[in-house]
């Protein structure tokens, strides 16, 4: 799946403003879940806008008490009605725990794709061996996988899986929660650049192939800037420091 270098991560918007004005401005893919319970609110911002339906990638994702062979299906129709879509383009297993269990969950992803209500599978929050069984169990490809990235929390595994596998690593919290201005590498890149701290986080992930972003925000401005980092261009030195921060500062911890 091919996925911009920045899309719009949803979790707290309870309005379409947001959500429209993201589209407005250049976004093209639209990150929510069952969990954040604003699906009806991303659904409502697509007519709103003048951006074709079609140039935009809708993904949501399956809650843990959801992935129950028998619950798959009713909830993601549920979905794509709330999202007011014929497709959900991307749906994800939001976390391998709950009712998820791969020889019962997967195959019944599989059987979405082929009935045309689900475009491509993705995973979220899944651990090597969780990406491994999928693989072995999933008979379409995995589409993606989303986990938490930004400075304060990288695993370099992940972005080779992704990168072994063909399929984009998609970054959440890639601002780590608001906090990239308290980490010393990243402001100091930032003031090489004459730039922001936010920006930097960004170009940083985005450019590690085949890393792409969701980062949250709701101001025009801060829309258009987030956007505008994808083409801020790192030095290796740069990217080096910011490698050598010390991490595991986890945002969402299972």
């Amino acid at each position: 799946m091919r996925l911009p270098p920045v899309g719009l991560g949803t979790m707290g918007i309870e309005n379409p403003g947001p959500i429209t004005t993201a589209l407005d401005v250049g976004y093209r893919h639209l990150d929510t879940a069952r969990i954040y319970g604003n699906e009806a609110v991303v659904g409502d911002a697509l007519p709103a806008s003048d951006v074709p339906r079609e140039d935009v990638t809708v993904a949501t994702k399956l809650w843990i008490d959801a992935l129950g062979e028998a619950e798959v299906t009713p909830t993601a129709r549920e979905s794509a009605d709330l999202l007011g879509v014929e497709t959900i383009d991307l749906l994800y297993v939001h976390r391998p725990r709950g009712e998820y269990d791969p020889a019962m969950t997967l195959p019944a992803l599989d059987r979405l794709v082929e009935s045309g209500l689900v475009d491509a599978v993705g995973l979220s929050n899944f651990e090597p061996a969780d990406l491994d069984r999928a693989h072995d169990v999933l008979d379409v490809p995995i589409a993606a996988h989303q986990t938490e990235l930004h400075p304060l929390f990288y695993r370099p595994e992940l972005v080779e899986r992704a990168r072994e596998g063909g399929y984009p690593l998609v970054a959440y919290s890639p601002l780590s929660g608001g906090r990239v201005d308290e980490v010393d590498a990243v402001v100091d890149v930032a003031e090489r650049h004459g730039t922001t701290p936010e920006a930097v986080a960004i170009a940083w992930a985005t450019a590690k192939e085949p890393v792409v972003t969701v980062p949250k925000a709701s101001s025009r401005a801060h829309l258009r800037a987030n956007l505008a980092a994808a083409d801020l261009t790192l030095d290796p030195a740069d990217i080096a420091a910011i490698d050598a921060v010390e991490r595991e500062r986890e945002l969402f911890p299972e």
